[in-house]
């Protein structure tokens, strides 16, 4: 028989104030997301400005000292409010925030009606492949029928200029939007003719019919262009391979004459639809610098790119004034965002330079010799460190970047796994990669080395390592097996051309 009843029961459980949630999501957000963050926040809380003074960024020495207390005041001063619920130094807490907030993502749009006739006639590189296309078509003198299935043609070619599409699929659609009694021979006659307009090569089927479009075309026709021809009709397989020997054997040609043919080959482009891709610049803005003064390194917090805000105090007076219920609440609500909203940020460069000083203290070796002097690093090293969650470690690591005398990097390149030497000591996975990618760059392009070979190097400097590992981290710098790099001509680049249409 069922009864009723209430039971108490004691249990904890786990909950994110509102505070905390801000404070993880300005954490993770890259410098640009956070630009927009604020920059919304402007816009919409009337309690929030940008201060009168630029932010000054403040430098911080990677090596321990007495200082540290002042200088971690410095780097996050109290704002002067005191909030209800202050934001813990340590965010252990491994939420996502798009579990409690809609993430938005700005639109993005193009005028692309009004594009001049200059624009067209010089070929700009703003047009896109097809553009360049129609506008040749559309100065031809072909007829209207023509240029129809040329526009077809043209609007099924791929970012990389190739016709994925048979002729026969566009034969029928165009049978069935334009003429029934249309053949397939007028559009192959069609196809030809686009296959020659600028760029040359274009609407090419497959990668062998690009270069022999490009070949063929080249004045005059030698006996080399000739024997260039031959190869990429017939021997294209074995040169995917580079099995060069074979190339010449089957050609009947010397090894001064299959390296001239090569040469040749290497001056075409087996991408033509790459010239008009758009690529759009991306441009890096570092979080923090790092720069060596008086032999000891400093860190310094790119202020730049955290506008500096504070709440703007006229109108936080008049929250003490206003009588009306509706408009004090108002108030109070955005004076409390405003507040939370510095604070976080300030909480964010804290957390990110503390966490930079920390890297760059374990990395002072790679900062003065590079790659090869990387020390094996984990996020478990910078938390215990720091006193910090490994998931606050891995939230400020992810798209925040360190300029370093080396170039600039994203926070989570210094972390690699480790490998013990002969010497007891341990060895970075970035360093390893950085010695294979050293004994590669000085080996004999006629005989380069293999991975075992390239192992026992390895052995021979201490450092004990499979060979599956050493073909691991080979392939992970993007260097292809020995047989593939093996050349005929030692001052050539090994990889100028990539004979594939992928």
């Amino acid at each position: 028989m069922l009864r009723q009843g209430l039971d108490v029961r004691i249990g904890q459980s786990l909950s994110m104030t509102p505070q905390l949630q801000q404070a993880i999501r300005m954490l993770q957000l890259s410098s640009i997301e956070l630009q927009e963050e604020i920059q919304q926040a402007l816009e919409e809380n009337p309690l929030l400005q940008l201060s009168d003074d630029d932010y000054s960024p403040t430098e911080i020495s990677a090596e321990k000292n007495a200082d540290d207390e002042a200088v971690t005041e410095q780097l996050a001063p109290d704002s002067g409010n005191n909030l209800a619920t202050e934001i813990p130094a340590e965010m252990n807490i491994d939420a996502e925030w798009s579990d409690t907030y809609d993430v938005r993502t700005p639109r993005a749009t193009a005028d692309t009606d009004n594009q001049s006739f200059l624009e067209n006639q010089t070929g700009s590189t703003d047009n896109s492949l097809q553009d360049h296309l129609l506008w040749q078509v559309n100065m031809s003198h072909l007829s209207a029928l023509d240029k129809h299935i040329a526009a077809v043609i043209i609007q099924s070619l791929d970012p990389a200029g190739y016709l994925p599409e048979e002729l026969e699929e566009i034969l029928h659609g165009l049978q069935d939007e334009h003429d029934p009694l249309l053949e397939l021979d007028d559009v192959q006659a069609v196809l030809t003719f686009v296959q020659h307009l600028d760029p040359v090569g274009v609407a090419a089927r497959n990668l062998r019919e690009c270069l022999l479009l490009q070949l063929q075309q080249l004045k005059p026709q030698t006996t080399l262009h000739l024997k260039a021809i031959e190869l990429v009709n017939k021997q294209l397989d074995l040169l995917e391979k580079r099995n060069y020997k074979e190339i010449a054997r089957r050609l009947k040609i010397s090894q001064n004459t299959l390296e001239a043919i090569i040469s040749l080959l290497r001056t075409l482009q087996p991408k033509p639809g790459n010239a008009f891709a758009s690529t759009a610049n991306d441009y890096i803005t570092p979080d923090v610098f790092v720069r060596k003064l008086h032999g000891q390194w400093f860190v310094t917090l790119n202020g730049k790119i955290t506008p500096d805000i504070s709440v703007n105090q006229t109108y936080a007076a008049l929250a003490d004034q206003v009588k009306d219920r509706t408009d004090k609440l108002y108030f109070k609500e955005n004076l409390q965002q405003a507040r939370w909203l510095i604070r976080s940020v300030e909480s964010r460069n804290h957390t990110i330079i503390n966490v930079a000083k920390a890297i760059v203290q374990r990395q002072q070796a790679f900062m003065q010799y590079g790659e090869q002097a990387m020390k094996p690093m984990i996020l478990r090293d910078i938390a215990e460190e720091l006193e910090m969650h490994e998931s606050t470690i891995s939230r400020v690591t992810t798209n925040k970047y360190i300029h370093t005398p080396r170039g600039v990097f994203e926070f989570k390149y210094f972390f690699s796994s480790q490998l013990e030497t002969d010497t007891g000591n341990r060895c970075s996975s970035t360093a390893i990669r950085a010695m294979i990618k050293q004994l590669i760059s000085g080996e004999n392009p006629a005989s380069p080395l293999s991975d075992n070979k390239l192992t026992e190097l390895l052995k021979e400097q201490g450092i004990n390592v499979a060979r599956r590992t050493v073909a691991k981290y080979r392939e992970a710098i993007s260097i292809p097996p020995s047989h593939e790099r093996r050349t005929m001509v030692a001052n050539q680049e090994t990889h100028s051309l990539a004979f594939s249409a992928d």
